[in-house]
């Protein structure tokens, strides 16, 4: 297995995370209600994927991953406070509260890539085989991923084109660690659970802190808590057919 072909798996990983805008050419204006509904759905599945990176930590090491937990909502809460510093902070099309919202999210995703990236390498140091099917994995899980960047942008008034660029930039970790973890398997996969653990606190951080209470901010509390409960569901029993 050469190091060019684990690159070639893990970019194709990373543009996979691009899909996720595609909706967005259909459906482009969204009252103050969905963009409430909107910011549940990327709660939902944000609070899932957070859920399924533990749950693979613990396979790997328990106290590591949970170290990494706390670190990831230590991080992530002082970013925010660090990017609330900057009233005036842009982000293409996007200003202000909207620009930082975008922003945490965009870095969160950066953040969990950078742990697949790990696991993508490490598994092709297990067999071809292995490292195929975890890459197909990986980039099928990263479209809804690219989902929850462009149900934050769009709505908010970045073009499609832009979240798509954003969303493949967020997995962009992927194929640049991916191939030195195939290289050096041994030196890589200890930190393996604290990275899984740390973009877990970070996407729990802002699922809690962010998402849920702009949601409630424009939609009803029942429509709330029914779209995060199914796009949840639904994104958990998503991992599960993976991992069948």
């Amino acid at each position: 297995m050469s190091p060019y072909t684990v690159l070639w798996f893990a970019l194709l990983t990373a543009l996979a995370t691009g899909l996720g805008a595609l909706p967005f050419l259909f459906f482009r204006q969204m009252s103050r209600r969905w963009l409430g509904l909107a910011n549940a759905i990327a709660a939902g599945l944000m609070g899932a994927a957070s859920a399924g990176l533990i749950y693979e930590g613990f396979d790997y090491a328990l106290g590591r991953t949970l170290i990494g937990v706390m670190l990831g909502l230590a991080f992530i809460a002082l970013s925010q406070r660090a990017i609330e510093a900057r009233p005036g902070f842009v982000m293409g099309n996007l200003k202000g509260a909207d620009a930082r919202k975008a922003l945490l999210v965009v870095s969160i995703m950066t953040l969990h890539s950078f742990t697949e990236g790990v696991g993508v390498g490490v598994a092709f140091g297990g067999g071809q085989a292995l490292g195929i099917f975890i890459t197909t994995a990986i980039a099928v899980h990263n479209i809804p991923e690219g989902l929850a960047i462009s149900l934050v942008m769009v709505p908010r008034g970045a073009p499609v084109w832009k979240a798509a660029a954003w969303s493949i930039f967020s997995s962009l970790p992927q194929p640049i660690l991916a191939v030195p973890a195939f290289m050096f398997v041994d030196a890589f996969a200890p930190f393996l659970p604290v990275g899984l653990g740390f973009a877990a606190g970070a996407m729990i951080w802002m699922v809690f802190a962010e998402l849920v209470p702009e949601a409630l901010e424009d939609a009803s509390r029942h429509a709330v808590a029914f779209t995060i409960t199914v796009s949840l569901v639904a994104m958990l029993a998503f991992q599960m057919i993976l991992r069948v």
